[in-house]
């Protein structure tokens, strides 16, 4: 090995940008094409791409008819965000060389990268007839269906390419199967891979898809098992936190589930899902004044985050607290957020508070709405009769009857109304 070679060895490794550049033209006078090459690749390891660049640059002005060096250059180019001479390059290749499936490997990546699926595949499905049997491409095939959902085509390749080996372009399979069988819903194979992945590496994300993927089954002392470990090596994964708590909720420890999700919530406190779950599981643990202010806490985060908001406005009305329940949707209105759902228990709160018209006018307004609603429906009628509203409690009474006619109690309510 030359001084020149060792010189630029220990500058890229040392990070000296400024002495990789000047010593760049020393090495294309004084090294072989061979060792100039090996340098390209290094510094590509290193994420020196624009020195990269230079080098491919000298090695295809010395050989211009290299397929190789041009697709080298070509992905580099893609790097850098120099696309339409990439592809120029790439387009330019022989299809007779021995590299032409390389080249439509580059292809299909790049198309796949802008979204452009159905040209990617074209690619790929080019290559795959040149070489049926390249793992490589197999592998290309299966990635470019799990992206675009095709799950059961990409665990089938994924599956046969399992059989070879365990791991390929730098993918443990065991894991990526993991992850397809999971995302189209089938969790138990996915489970089984998730565990034979972790035999090979430990990471928070496996941990987490096994923990996510046990849930999913009904494996809940599995999934706490996954989770606790996970919560040891990282205690920042935040959304371990919430499957961990539902994990305990399952088994109806409830205690243990609203233990960890305060724990999640000193973590991520804004995240409004902890604050949601951690509202209905005090409820649970029979500690309303606490789930409120969980409940406030998820909606001050997201003041249109509809279940949080319904969750409240039920407590409220369990708890017979009906000042609370219009204050919290005068906010609302004011904030211009209208969902008609919260409707019922707004104008019951008006009404027990004894403000008749406000509670008629969201009463009326809903109806439209709400009127396949038996529960909606009932309440209205008999707000309307109570109101004096007759005529409408009748209209109302005759909808109830066209949804439930076998329900004896309309009939009467309707001739009691004559």
């Amino acid at each position: 090995m030359n001084n020149i070679t060792q010189d630029i060895i220990q500058a890229i490794e040392g990070g000296e940008v400024g002495r990789i550049d000047s010593l760049l033209e020393t090495l294309f006078l004084k090294e072989t094409p061979e060792v100039q090459y090996e340098i390209y690749e290094l510094l590509l390891q290193y994420g020196y791409i624009q020195q990269a660049k230079r080098v491919l640059e000298h090695l295809r002005f010395l050989f211009p008819d290299e397929a190789q060096i041009s697709i080298d250059y070509a992905s580099v180019l893609i790097e850098l965000g120099e696309e339409d001479e990439a592809l120029d390059i790439l387009f330019g290749i022989d299809p007779s060389t021995p590299e032409y499936p390389q080249c439509l490997l580059l292809l299909a990546d790049y198309y796949q990268m802008q979204g452009l699926y159905e040209a990617a595949e074209k690619r790929i499905n080019e290559a795959l007839e040149l070489l049926p049997d390249e793992p490589l491409i197999q592998f290309a095939k299966a990635e470019l269906l799990y992206e675009t959902g095709r799950f059961p085509e990409a665990a089938r390749i994924y599956e046969n390419l399992h059989k070879k080996v365990k791991e390929i372009a730098g993918v443990l399979l065991a894991e990526r199967l993991a992850e397809v069988y999971r995302a189209g819903g089938g969790f138990e194979k996915a489970l089984d891979y998730y565990m034979e992945a972790l035999e090979e590496k430990v990471t928070a994300d496996l941990l987490y898809g096994s923990a996510y993927s046990a849930f999913q089954c009904e494996k809940y002392e599995t999934a706490i098992r996954q989770l606790e470990d996970l919560k040891e090596l990282d205690p920042d994964y935040f959304s371990s936190y919430l499957l961990l708590a539902q994990s305990y909720a399952m088994l109806e420890d409830n205690e243990k589930a609203y233990s960890v999700i305060k724990e999640g919530i000193k973590r991520d406190e804004y995240e409004k899902s902890f604050y949601l779950f951690a509202g209905k599981i005090a409820l649970k643990n029979k500690l309303p004044e606490e789930a409120i202010e969980h409940l406030k806490k998820a909606v001050e985060l997201d003041p249109e985050y509809m279940e949080a908001i319904l969750v409240l406005m039920l407590v409220y009305h369990q708890m017979e607290r009906y000042d609370d329940i219009i204050e919290l949707y005068e906010k609302l209105e004011r904030e211009q957020f209208e969902w008609v759902s919260l409707s019922p228990f707004v104008a019951d709160a008006f009404a027990k508070n004894e403000q008749y018209d406000r509670a008629y006018e969201i009463y009326k307004s809903a109806y439209n709405e709400l009127k396949d609603d038996p529960s909606f429906l009932e309440n209205y009628c008999y707000f309307l009769i109570e109101d004096g509203k007759r005529e409408e409690a009748r209209e109302v009474v005759q909808r109830l009857i066209e949804l439930q006619p076998t329900e004896i109690q309309w009939l009467d309510l309707l001739d009691s109304l004559e």
